[in-house]
């Protein structure tokens, strides 16, 4: 009998642990402001627009002085824009895990943990990375100064 009592006390404070997360993760996700919505989208947009080799549209996304730190080298607009263009580095699909977003004045910093798929030079290839993502405002839209790519295992976090 008290063993049963106890199984039942362990797992109503189980599920009663299970409700907490789900409202926690709830309240997490309408905390967000506009602005944090709009870079967030406009992140996951710029994924698909590379997945898509969509040059004009990441042209005027990418801020004519940004930079892109990947794990082979570090190089500018023109640069990237080619890579993706010419197939050299085809971001077939980043599947998001987690995205934080910060914003202080006009510039967002926002972080995906992704695993990304793609065909480096021919190869195929499947990695973990936390993405650091760089915006400014100007006017009414967000472009992109910096992306830098850190491998990470597949249990990395990114703090909230």
């Amino acid at each position: 009998m008290k063993t049963s009592i106890l199984t039942l006390c362990i797992l109503l404070m189980g599920i009663q642990g299970t409700f907490a997360q789900d409202n926690k993760a709830s309240v997490a996700t309408t905390s967000r402001t506009n602005a944090e919505e709009q870079v967030i989208n406009l992140s996951k947009d710029k994924w698909q627009w590379m997945a898509d080799k969509n040059v004009d549209k990441l042209a005027k996304l990418f801020h004519d002085k940004s930079k892109f730190v990947h794990m082979s080298g570090t190089w500018k607009k023109n640069q990237e824009l080619d890579i993706i263009k010419t197939g050299s580095i085809w971001y077939k699909e980043a599947d998001i895990h987690d995205v934080a977003v910060e914003i202080t004045d006009d510039v967002a910093v926002l972080w995906n943990r992704i695993t990304l798929t793609a065909v480096v030079r021919g190869n195929d290839a499947k990695n973990e990375f936390t993405v650091t993502e760089v915006y400014k405002k100007q006017g009414d839209s967000w472009v992109l100064l910096a992306m830098t790519f850190s491998s990470v295992r597949d249990t990395h976090q990114i703090e909230h």
